[in-house]
């Protein structure tokens, strides 16, 4: 795999051991592309597999970037590949579900990639959700099969959907966290 664009565009990030399914480029320059400028945001990658789409971020300016795998086979593997990045990275070797009650701060953009077969997908938006992992106004984004999208609300909490992407059998769903947005129009 290729990281899309930015800084450390081209760079190579292999793929660890066990099961993987790596985001696709076209998806990831996607993705990319509808975020924008990431500069100085913080970006926390759920399910890391490889680390390439937090490398990613960081490529394109994202400030500070954790990384989230519980796979310990995986490890050595997604050290060796964030050691290109000079921004601030780092590992968690965690479990997901464990990872998001004990998180320390709140993240602009929760990205979550978990993976296809893995039940109880949507109570790990409500999770992000009530356990205020993100900023107001912050963006949850989640990858799923394009099968489960009836399973899919438009709100989680004060997680609002307001954009949805297909590829192919993927698709992409992005949450904006409304919290505090009623007093700011007051």
């Amino acid at each position: 795999m290729r990281i899309t664009g930015g800084i450390y565009r081209g760079r190579t990030v292999a793929c660890p051991p066990g099961i993987i399914r790596p985001a696709m480029d076209m998806m990831r320059e996607s993705l990319f592309s509808i975020l924008g400028n990431l500069e100085g945001k913080t970006w926390l990658d759920l399910f890391t597999g490889s680390g390439c789409v937090g490398i990613e971020a960081a490529s394109r300016g994202a400030g500070l970037v954790h990384l989230v795998e519980k796979d310990r086979q995986k490890k050595a593997t997604i050290l060796d590949n964030i050691s290109m990045v000079e921004s601030e990275i780092k590992l968690f070797m965690a479990d997901v579900r464990r990872f998001i009650p004990t998180a320390k701060m709140q993240y602009d953009i929760v990205y979550a990639d978990p993976p296809f077969p893995m039940q109880g997908k949507v109570d790990l938006a409500k999770a992000v959700d009530t356990q205020k992992l993100l900023s107001s106004g912050g963006l949850f984004i989640i990858h799923y099969p394009s099968e489960e999208k009836k399973q899919w609300p438009e709100a989680i909490g004060a997680l609002v959907c307001y954009d949805e992407r297909k590829y192919g059998r993927s698709t992409l769903r992005f949450y904006r966290n409304t919290t505090g947005e009623e007093q700011a129009n007051v």
